[in-house]
C-alpha cells in the first residue's frame, strides 16, 4: 500500500530508505530527494550545487536503482532532452507528466 501511496502522491508518502552507494552516490541522491514533484533539474545544476561535475552527477544518477523513492527521472540535459533513465526514456517522461497533472505544473 505504501508504495502504491507513492506512486499516486510522490510526496506523500515517506519510506525509510537505507541507500547503498559511495558516499558521493548518495550525496547526488540525496539532491535528487529535494527536487520537488512536477520539477527537473539539469545534472550541470546538481552538479554545481554539491561542487563537482555533471558526468559523474550523470554516473551517479544512473547508479539509482529507486526511481519513484529516488526520483532520478527528474533530472534533464541542459539541452531540454530528457537524459538517459535505466528504465527508458519514455517511462521517464510518463513520470514526469503524470507528476506535472498532479502538481499542477505545466510542461
Amino acid at each position: 500500500p505504501t508504495l502504491l501511496a507513492t506512486l499516486d502522491h510522490p510526496d506523500s508518502a515517506p519510506a525509510p530508505l537505507h541507500l547503498c552507494g559511495t558516499p558521493f552516490q548518495r550525496q547526488v541522491w540525496q539532491a535528487l530527494l529535494g527536487i520537488p514533484s512536477g520539477s527537473t533539474r539539469h545534472y550541470g545544476e546538481i552538479a554545481q550545487q554539491l561542487g563537482s561535475q555533471a558526468r559523474a552527477v550523470g554516473q551517479a544518477v544512473g547508479k539509482n536503482r529507486l526511481a519513484i523513492l529516488v526520483p532520478c527521472h527528474r533530472v534533464t540535459r541542459a539541452d531540454g532532452g530528457p537524459g538517459g533513465f535505466y528504465w527508458g526514456t519514455t517511462l521517464k517522461q510518463r513520470l514526469l507528466d503524470q507528476e506535472r497533472t498532479t502538481t499542477g505544473h505545466a510542461p
